[in-house]
Formats: C-alpha cells, structure tokens, sequence
C-alpha cells in the first residue's frame, strides 16, 4: 500500500424531501448565490420553484444562469465568471448532474483567477482558492457532488480537459433519490458506466496489499450491478436509486483509491471522442473499457482474475487463467447490453477517420511531447490507437 492524504469534506445531506433544507444550510456561508443549471427541466419538474422557495424564506439572494450542456463548454463558464463577478456571489449553487457541478466548479476557481480559466485545464496550473459550491444533485453518476475534479470542453478547439483540487471539493450536497425517478433509461444507464468506470480506474493497479481498497471497490462495484437494472426497469424505485447514488459518490470521492496507483486511461481516451464527437461520456466509457481490459489484461492477469471471480462470479478453473479473464469481460460487456448502452464506435457514430488524431490528442504527441496513458500498462499514441481500432 502507497502513502495518502485522504480528505474529503463535503458535506452529504442524504434522503427525502432534503433539497427543502438547502437554504437553511448554505444561510450561514452565503448571502448571495449563482443557481446554475442545465436545459430547464428543474423548473419544469418543480425542483427549481423548491430551491428558490427555501433560499428566499431563509434571506438569500440569488441570480440564475442555465444552459449547462454534457459536456460542459468553456463558453459558458466564462459567462459565469463574468456574471459570479458582477453579481458579487458568495457561492456557486449548482442544481443538476455531474456536467452542471463541472461548470460550477470551473466557475468557482475562475472567479479568483487573472487569467483565462482554460489555462489552469490545459496547463495544469495551480489554483490558490475557489468560491465555495454546493449541490442539489439530480443525476446520480459523476461524483461530483463529493469530488474536487472538474472537466470542460473546449468547443474552439475540440478539447476536453479535466482538473482537481481539493480547493473544489464541495461544501454541501444535497441527494434526495426521489429526485432522480424521472431519469430518462439513457441517462440511467450512461450514470451507471461512468460510476462503474470511477472504480475501475482505481481497481486495476499494480499496487499490492490493498486488501481494503480492493474490497471496498469490489462491494461498489457489485452493489451498483444489482441495482442499475432495478432502476431501468422501475426509475421510481427509491431504495434501488438510494444504492446508486450513494454508491456514485463513494465511486469517486476518493476512498476506493486511497493507498494504491490509480490507471484512468479508458477516460483520457473517452475524453477525445466526446471532445470530438459529443458522445454521452458513460456511453463512450461503456464502449473503450472492455477493450482496453483486452488489451491490457495479460500485464496484471492475476489482478484481472480478482476482478473475474470477485466482481463478475466467474466459476472456471484458475489453470486457464486466460480464459477465466476473457469470460469475466465478457460478462462485464453482457451486463452493459443489458442495460442498453453501445457496444461499438459505430453505434456512438464514430467511423475511424479521426483515430489517429485522437489518440495523439489523448497521449499529448500532437502537441509535441508524448505522455503515455494509464499505469497499468502505459499506452503509446499506437496502443490507443489499437484500443480504438478494437471497439469499431
């Protein structure tokens, strides 16, 4: 096990009828907030009407800004950076799923900044401090409501980049399973890779004596494949989508890697093909990680065979360890079928023209120095380009 600094604060408000609390919590921490959202639905569902009731009975002023996209775009934090300034917020309230708590997030640190937000995405700069953000989750999937990393895509250039700092971390999140009933199926499914995929990038390591992190991966890993397809086939089931979303949050809040290197290829490879193409993220995780577990699987067999029997019950004799592996992805690929989600770039409208752009995109050589991907098993631009070339 590796030496950590474990640390997370955010504080989680969890059950019924909590988005009802939100002003009451934030009043000690602001006077004034910047509501930020995505297409509109809170207000149609009636979300929007709660929180704006509960900031105004507890004094709490407030300006909105909407239009958060998946994927969430540059242009529009710099529009919330413009805004948050001129408004004078003391916080950044985000009410929406994992793209609207990004933008948030970007806005957040953008507001301290002299220079242009993206530098601290492309360059990797430093941040000193971040206007506090809390969140009224309605999508349970990216974890955001409780991590300190961030991603935005440069529409401009065809970028997607992520960030994290602790300065980012939430202040507050408010998780009422109620909220997410009226999910569409995609969504649903799409949130269930995305969490799967936090945990695998932290599961598969070269790091031994991890027996805590490995189990713990393990548990939220099986706990969100029994409860996925309850979802989809009953969105209103509360005590499915209680597991879910709490499981969305322990996925990446950083717990489940603590102690043990961490690979987080298969998303720097998704990130080019939803900079590129816009695809849905969990759907593009969906399609590139059983690949990459082909590809890569015979650096770390015995890592894979844990994950065989462990996670996915495979019964088979550990003499043929190849094929245990081999069966243990293909459960993993049956399971995301089942759950609807693509299987192939072709389904995601992804043809092979631009695979080689990507991956030099993804591995840095098209902008002059080659950083491979991954730890596992470190990737040159032509291992992902071959990973690519697998899923078509």
């Amino acid at each position: 096990m590796l030496n950590f600094d474990f640390y997370a604060p955010a504080r989680i408000i969890f059950g019924k009828d909590t988005q009802q609390k939100i002003g009451e919590v934030l009043k000690p921490h602001a006077k004034k907030v910047l509501l930020h959202y995505g297409g509109g639905s809170i207000k149609k569902s009636g979300l929007f009407d709660q929180v704006v009731a509960s900031l105004n009975e507890h004094g709490i002023a407030y300006v909105e800004l909407g239009g958060v996209q998946p994927n969430p775009r540059l242009s529009l934090v710099h529009e919330g950076i413009r805004l948050a300034k001129q408004e004078q917020v003391n916080l950044i309230l985000a009410v929406g799923g994992g793209s609207v708590i990004d933008s948030a997030k970007a806005i957040a640190m953008g507001v301290h900044l002299d220079h242009d937000v993206w530098d601290v995405y492309e360059k990797q700069l430093p941040i000193e401090k971040a206007l506090p953000v809390a969140i009224v989750l309605t999508i349970p999937a990216a974890g955001s409501e409780s991590s300190g990393d961030t991603v935005i895509t440069n529409e401009e250039k065809s970028l997607k980049y992520g960030y994290g700092s602790n300065k980012l971390r939430p202040l507050i999140s408010i998780m009422n399973p109620e909220l997410f009933f009226t999910l569409p199926k995609n969504q649903i499914a799409n949130g269930v890779a995305d969490m799967m995929s936090h945990v695998f990038e932290r599961y598969f390591t070269n790091t031994t004596h991890t027996d805590l992190t490995d189990g713990l991966c393990e548990t939220v890993l099986r706990t969100i494949m029994l409860n996925g397809p309850k979802v989809l086939a009953n969105p209103q089931d509360y005590d499915a989508w209680a597991e879910i979303g709490f499981s969305g949050t322990v996925a990446h809040n950083g717990l489940v890697g603590m102690g043990r290197e961490q690979d987080w290829a298969c998303h720097n490879m998704e990130h080019e093909l939803s900079a590129i193409y816009d695809v849905a993220h969990g759907a593009g995780l969906a399609v590139l990680t059983p690949a990459w577990m082909r590809y890569v699987y015979k650096d770390n067999i015995d890592m894979f065979v844990q994950f065989a029997v462990n996670i996915m019950g495979v019964q088979m004799s550990y003499r043929d360890k190849d094929a245990l592996v081999l069966e243990g992805i293909a459960r993993l690929e049956a399971f995301f079928r089942r759950m609807g989600l693509p299987q192939t770039l072709r389904e995601l409208g992804i043809d092979d023209t631009r695979l080689k752009e990507m991956a030099k995109k993804a591995t840095s050589i098209a902008f002059g120095e080659e950083y491979p991907l991954g730890n596992l098993k470190k990737l040159a631009w032509q291992d992902v380009v071959n990973i690519y070339q697998m899923c078509k």
